[in-house]
């Protein structure tokens, strides 16, 4: 299957041009980590942690044993692989002799329940999927009922019961299929990997990525913001299944040479600060509620963040208590920025040199940003937009939803991404929440991320999060669920200190009516605040 070039971002984007990007037509994205081989860095560290490390050498000839073993069941060309992984070497090998090879590995959220996995597996029509171990018992009959799985390849551990026709231990199944493996001939634009979206708003999208877009966002993101050398070693708490730890953990450290961490398992405070010490990396990844926990955690006074150069956040906002805690802490300043799944990694980012607090950034090199009223006109500095980016690491389309297609993706490569935003005069932007989540309260307009982020700024609160819920009679009403930073409080005091502050901080109509306290608000797998099931709370 290929998508040519008219399907992406056309080739004479200016903001291509911008940051000299240029690679052959035929290519296969496998050179983000085979290319350190011709580079001379075979015996460099390409992966530590607590599941072992690897030299480049090393990894790639454990890819090539991926990439023949995959070939050898009669798997061909475009043909889908559903890695279901944590992140431990086993995942950049498989991933990578899969894209050699020129199929295409299905990046999944190892959260996923059976009937979600299926139809993961019905959507993209995989036969063969790579799981771990402990995760084997999620494809059951119920996630294997009506898809063409047909065999299972489990690392790092027993196989165990299984549902699927056929399954194989991954070290013994691997042994078989020492060798080089030559690149597929795949054109730049032909599909790489997909990555599947949250399904928060409906069925999950499968977002497709083409060969380039790892090169691309490599050349426009870490060049010009995390500047790596091959010394540095990246340490992205977010998972690999995410765009975003994707990113952190293969794309960049491996096109600079560099190294990186991985920490399989449940990224626990303890777990962390253990793996900073021990392992030393210069660059760590994070998300605002991961950075907040770190720095009311049990240890983290003591906890050795010498190693670190760089602190990066992205995905939410980031509160100043947040940022200015985490300064206290390490000494380092968060860079915070913000991206999508669609673009691959993050295209609005602040700088170590250039920043301001609360802000998504400024325009990343190789990306053009433009915001725009709901008629598509643009908007000048001061007035709210809706957020439209393009540069050429974007989807060309959703998998098997030309509906969605449409409404995301549009004419000349643009991606309608949905966020309203405001742009000062210097070209930071500032989130101003979803462009659909518009509610009315009292016979006012009200936008609940707004209340949301005001109520985060009082200095009794934790994280909280804000939502409009259905009364009985049909109307309307604002509810808040808050973690305060002390417990042994009265709450019905608390919660009317807290609607009160919202009532002078914004405007009288805006603060939430209902609000419940609670001890930690769920998190999804990517470590951001579960807002499907806060609202269920």
């Amino acid at each position: 299957m290929r998508y040519e070039v008219a399907d992406a971002v056309p080739r004479d984007c200016a903001a291509a041009r911008e940051i000299g990007f240029a690679i052959t037509e035929r290519y296969n994205a496998s050179r983000v980590l085979f290319d350190n081989l011709t580079k001379g860095f075979g015996e460099r560290l390409a992966l530590t942690g607590p599941a072992g490390q690897r030299t480049y050498a090393e990894l790639c000839a454990e890819a090539c044993r991926w990439g023949n073993g995959l070939v050898s069941m009669g798997l061909r060309r475009g043909e889908r692989v559903l890695l279901f992984l944590d992140d431990t070497p086993a995942y950049p090998a498989a991933f990578f002799g899969a894209v050699r090879a020129g199929l295409v590995p299905l990046l999944i959220n190892t959260l996923t329940p059976p009937d979600l996995l299926q139809f993961y597996l019905a959507d993209s029509g995989a036969s063969v999927a790579v799981v771990d171990a402990e995760f084997c018992p999620r494809f059951d009959a119920e996630a294997c009922k009506n898809t063409r799985l047909q065999a299972l390849i489990v690392v790092n551990g027993a196989i165990g019961n299984h549902a699927a026709p056929h399954a194989a231990a991954a070290d013994a199944w691997l042994d078989g299929f020492a060798g080089e493996l030559a690149e597929a001939d795949t054109h730049r634009d032909e599909m790489a990997f997909w990555m599947y979206s949250s399904g928060s708003t409906g069925r999950p999208k499968g977002i497709v990525h083409l060969q380039h877009d790892m090169a691309y966002s490599e050349a426009a993101f870490a060049r010009n913001v995390l500047k790596l050398e091959p010394g540095d070693i990246c340490f992205s708490v977010p998972k690999i299944f995410f765009a975003y730890g994707f990113g952190n953990s293969i794309t960049f450290p491996f096109s600079a040479g560099a190294a990186t961490l991985l920490l399989p398992g449940q990224p626990k405070p303890a777990s962390i600060f253990e793996a900073i010490a021990r392992f030393k990396p210069t660059v760590f990844f994070g998300l605002p509620t991961l950075y907040a926990s770190l720095t009311r955690a049990e240890g983290a006074a003591t906890a050795d963040f010498s190693s670190l150069r760089m602190s990066v956040s992205a995905a939410e906002v980031l509160s100043s208590e947040v940022f200015h805690g985490w300064k206290q802490l390490t000494g380092i300043e968060i860079i915070e920025g913000l991206g999508s799944t669609e673009l691959l990694h993050i295209y609005l980012c602040n700088r170590a040199d250039r920043k301001k607090p609360g802000a998504a950034g400024l325009r990343v090199p190789g990306y053009e940003i433009s915001l725009r009223d709901k008629d598509g006109r643009e908007v000048g500095d001061g007035e709210e937009g809706i957020l439209w980016v393009r540069g050429d690491s974007a989807t060309p389309l959703y998998w098997n939803r030309p509906d969605k297609s449409a409404e995301t993706i549009r004419e000349e490569g643009w991606i309608y991404t949905g966020d309203r935003f405001v742009r000062d005069a210097e070209g930071f932007h500032f989130f101003r929440g979803r462009a659909d989540d518009l509610i009315k309260i009292s016979g006012q307009w009200v936008y609940p991320l707004e209340v949301e982020l005001c109520l985060a700024e009082h200095p009794d609160v934790r994280e909280c999060a804000v939502y409009a819920a259905e009364l009985p009679d049909r109307r309307t009403t604002l509810k808040a669920v808050v973690v305060m930073k002390t417990g042994g409080f009265d709450e019905g005091r608390a919660a009317k200190r807290l609607q009160d502050y919202v009532k002078a901080k914004l405007l009288p109509y805006k603060y939430p009516r209902e609000i419940r306290f609670v001890g930690e608000l769920p998190k999804t797998g990517t470590g951001k605040i579960d807002r499907q099931a806060v609202m269920r709370m």
